[in-house]
């Protein structure tokens, strides 16, 4: 699972870092850390960890980083409510509204996070590339952007992280669609295609306007007005890059059908344009 992977390469770059770091895990992939007591990467690095099958509340924790899907996140609220951790980061990709996730941990210890980080499992081993180009990973909280900085991970800090998410959301639903397509097909998006997720990210941009919230960062914000046409276009030209197809294909599709679903259960009118490109 990719943010299976997420936490994994957190841990693997904080733990290499001098960090002591304890893993959170389930199903095979507790088996495997329970087996190796170390994130072991593809190329054959590894960095310790403890490991636990599930979160002991009495530790005063520096951090629980928490990279489960939002969707799966409810279950785990009563018990990071109840830990003794001094700061809970929520470091997924989310449309909904944050304040549940503040008034079920507390608000003074409760920050959020998005990792730019591209990564996989695959039989056990950890692949994983740290975007450091562009956007790197974001947070709310200035201190663990250091952290994570120190530790080989880029991060910088962005104060509206409900604006932040809820624009990433709405701008990368669609663009990662149009990479899975390519990458399904063998080829670029033909003009339907391209023109049907044009609609749909112009759609959830406009959403986030509507609900609120300031599109960040700004390019994003000039993207959302311009021609459907333009959109498409820039969507049929970046099927035809290989990076680009690559990258977007390990994105799991649950995880942006789910997407869709938060931003058409937000929106006053619905999402008929974002339906429309659902995957099932």
């Amino acid at each position: 699972m990719t943010r299976c992977a997420h936490g994994s390469t957190f841990a693997f770059q904080l733990s290499r870092a001098g960090h002591d770091v304890t893993v959170v895990a389930r199903g095979s992939r507790l088996e495997r850390l329970r087996r190796d007591q170390a994130i072991v990467t593809a190329t054959g690095e590894q960095a310790a960890v403890r490991v636990a099958a599930e979160l002991d509340t009495t530790t005063p924790w520096d951090l629980v980083l928490v990279t489960v899907l939002g969707s799966e996140v409810d279950v785990l609220l009563q018990r990071l409510a109840d830990c003794a951790a001094r700061t809970v980061m929520f470091m997924f990709n989310i449309f909904e509204s944050l304040d549940r996730f503040r008034d079920a941990v507390g608000p003074e210890r409760t920050v959020f996070g998005f990792p730019a980080v591209v990564a996989v499992i695959r039989d056990g081993e950890l692949e994983f590339t740290v975007l450091r180009r562009g956007t790197p990973s974001t947070v709310s909280d200035e201190r663990w952007a250091t952290v994570f900085s120190d530790a080989g991970i880029p991060s910088t800090v962005h104060p509206d992280m409900q604006g932040w998410l809820r624009t990433h959301a709405a701008f990368v639903v669609p663009v990662l669609l149009a990479g899975q397509s390519a990458h399904r097909t063998g080829h670029g998006l033909g003009r339907r295609e391209a023109t049907a997720l044009a609609r749909a990210l112009r759609e959830g941009l406009s959403l986030v306007r509507q609900l609120g919230n300031t599109l960040t960062p700004s390019p994003i914000g000039i993207l959302g007005r311009l021609p459907i046409v333009v959109i498409a276009a820039l969507l049929w030209t970046a099927t035809r890059l290989p990076v680009f197809v690559r990258t977007s294909s390990v994105a799991p599709t649950d995880e942006l059908a789910a997407q869709i679903d938060e931003m058409d259960s937000t929106a006053p009118q619905g999402t008929p344009a974002l339906l429309a490109v659902r995957p099932e």
